[in-house]
């Protein structure tokens, strides 16, 4: 065979083999999208279930009914989903044939604020605001009483990282309380809300007993942590002696010192 029919028939296989994948391809982008797999890891209460995000992804119209899987944009769809601020992280990507799929990990909430404006949102445990959820709630810390902060999607470390914001916002403290209750497995069970006086001390409420627990102010990690230190000292050496309905109110506002007060006969 002459030379130039051996680069002839090369063309004309290269050709078809282009065609039959161009054929194939259009096929596989005509097909009809199926339910993506929905995949989401959580620890703790869910805020966001598989079919409140099928219907933010149809109310946004990055999804439709029998929609050509062509006409899928897997990189809105991440996107969209990305900001969602009950979502931490999130990867969505396609298979073969016409499935695809949606991996989420929500955020963890650690306590829930009350603000004096009548706002209600949660703090993540890496320092998010999250709105609160019509659908959802979450057995977490509550904060409540002279809250001055108000909702807005920023990390509780710009506050923490600023002289100026700390001065005058509360978040930073709340985030350090609810943060060392949160991993604390016996402060985590013993309180259950926290009350901000006016004259910025914070006040913890027990879920065992109607003592008042004057915590003070929350400034630093250090602070916090030797503050709770204190109290569980307490209450292991202390209680099971003096009895859980001695004291009215103990306080480890102040630096290395345990103050109570008697309860009136």
């Amino acid at each position: 065979m002459k030379k130039w029919m051996k680069y002839v028939l090369w063309i004309l296989v290269a050709a078809g083999v282009v065609a039959i994948l161009v054929f194939a391809n259009k096929e596989e982008q005509n097909k009809k999208y199926t339910k993506p797999e929905v995949s989401i890891h959580v620890d703790g209460d869910s805020f966001l279930t598989e079919p409140e995000l099928i219907d933010r992804l149809n109310f946004h119209g990055l999804i439709e009914q029998q929609q050509a899987i062509g006409k899928l944009n897997i990189r809105k769809i991440e996107y969209l989903i990305s900001h969602m601020p009950e979502v931490k992280h999130v990867k969505v990507f396609k298979r073969i044939g016409n499935k695809w799929d949606i991996q989420l990990e929500l955020r963890k909430p650690i306590a829930r604020i009350f603000n004096k404006f009548g706002q209600s949102f949660y703090l993540d445990q890496d320092g998010f605001l999250i709105n609160r959820s019509s659908l959802h709630t979450s057995r977490v810390l509550v904060f409540s009483g002279n809250i001055k902060d108000r909702f807005e999607p920023n990390s509780i470390f710009k506050i923490i990282n600023n002289d100026s914001l700390k001065s005058i916002r509360n978040l930073d403290d709340i985030y350090r309380i609810s943060n060392y209750v949160c991993n604390d497995p016996i402060l985590h069970k013993m309180i259950g809300q926290v009350y901000r006086e006016n004259n910025g001390d914070f006040v913890l409420i027990p879920i065992v007993g109607d003592q008042k627990i004057i915590l003070g102010t929350a400034q630093s990690d250090a602070v916090v942590k030797d503050k709770f230190e204190r109290l569980l000292d307490f209450y292991k050496e202390a209680m099971p002696f003096e009895g859980w309905n001695k004291y009215s109110e103990i306080s480890v506002k102040y630096e290395g010192q345990i103050v109570c007060r008697k309860r009136a006969n």
